[in-house]
């Protein structure tokens, strides 16, 4: 590798973490406005024009506010932890196309690393997140962090199956593990005007992963872990400032990951309306895959606005009885469609 390509790699590196972290930011305001509409309130609206410089006064707050650690706390693995929650959330970014192969220098553009296997990839550095909060419950030396911890735990392998599962028919219909090939396979559109995206034959596995995906981020109704009625703040109840921060931040990092995959595996990725002269044409589908995120992370927020959490024993109800057997009888009706095919 030349020291230009290896230079040119780290300013895109560089430029990936900064859009993830602003857009983690405004991801907060955006959900902030978005529940206070649908509560009939304002939203922020002090800090800036219709509020948005609000992230930037958030981040001031906290990083300004006092550190507090608690006496009795396992001190390596209480600071580590929330370190390792951010690191894995910014690491799945690693394998996600943003658009088309653009070649400048040598080097795409919108990806970091072209993986074979981009799909298992994410899979794997996203369940790592869990570790962090599991530690930081444990190192926390509190009842309710640890329950909450724990809880996380559990949640995790619960709905990991269920989402696995639920992209084994998107791997069969593409042939391919490698995320550029599957969005590459939605290209066109079928009798003239229906998009050719996998969210049409593989609906089942759509409303699976992004069921399992929800309770995998810890979100509204599957926010058990960090449930304010009964854990105080569950796993992160003792920390505070840029700590609490870092906990906050890898879960909307964790958010817009959810929504690159579900835009890339099911949605068509990048793929839409390409006109106009050529720099229009190399950006426009950049555009198309933000809007579809930005339609998913509103589908998150309207979610947490509408519906109540689970009780733990029917959180765990439903990920095994009902959207594990869901995402195995997908598998099966799309092992038989391929087949049917095949012959």
């Amino acid at each position: 590798m030349t020291t230009t390509v290896l230079l040119f790699t780290l300013l895109k590196v560089i430029v990936i973490v900064f859009v993830v972290l602003t857009a983690v930011a405004y991801a907060v305001w955006f959900e902030r406005k978005v529940v206070a509409r649908l509560q009939s309130r304002w939203g922020p609206t002090r800090v800036g024009p219709h509020g948005l410089l609000q992230p930037l006064a958030d981040a001031i707050k906290l990083l300004t506010k006092e550190d507090i650690t608690p006496a009795n706390v396992f001190r390596l693995v209480y600071f580590l932890a929330p370190a390792l929650s951010v690191i894995t959330a910014l690491l799945a970014f690693a394998a996600i196309p943003f658009g088309p192969v653009t070649l400048v220098g040598g080097v795409d553009l919108f990806q970091i690393a072209n993986l074979d296997i981009g799909v298992l990839y994410i899979l794997s550095i996203s369940s790592m997140g869990v570790y962090g909060i599991a530690l930081a419950g444990w190192s926390s030396n509190s009842k309710y962090a640890l329950l909450g911890g724990l809880r996380s735990s559990a949640q995790m392998i619960s709905y990991a199956l269920a989402a696995g599962l639920s992209l084994v028919g998107v791997l069969l219909l593409s042939g391919s593990l490698n995320l550029r090939d599957i969005v590459n396979a939605q290209a066109g559109a079928t009798w003239g005007f229906i998009p050719h995206w996998n969210i049409f034959p593989q609906l089942l596995g759509f409303f699976c992963f992004l069921t399992a995906a929800i309770a995998q981020t810890n979100r509204l109704p599957f926010d058990l872990p960090e449930a304010e009625s009964e854990l105080v703040a569950g796993y992160h109840t003792e920390y505070s400032s840029m700590k609490f921060a870092m906990f906050f931040m890898a879960e909307y990092a964790n958010m817009l990951t959810v929504s690159c995959m579900v835009t890339l595996l099911f949605l068509g990725g990048w793929h839409g309306p390409v006109f106009g002269p050529a720099l229009l044409q190399t950006m426009l589908p950049l555009l198309w895959f933000s809007l579809k995120v930005l339609a998913l992370l509103f589908l998150y927020i309207w979610i947490r606005g509408t519906l109540p959490r689970f009780r733990y024993d029917q959180l765990m109800a439903f990920g095994w009885k009902f959207l594990f057997p869901l995402a195995l009888v997908n598998v099966l009706l799309t092992s038989l469609i391929v087949a049917y095919r095949a012959d």
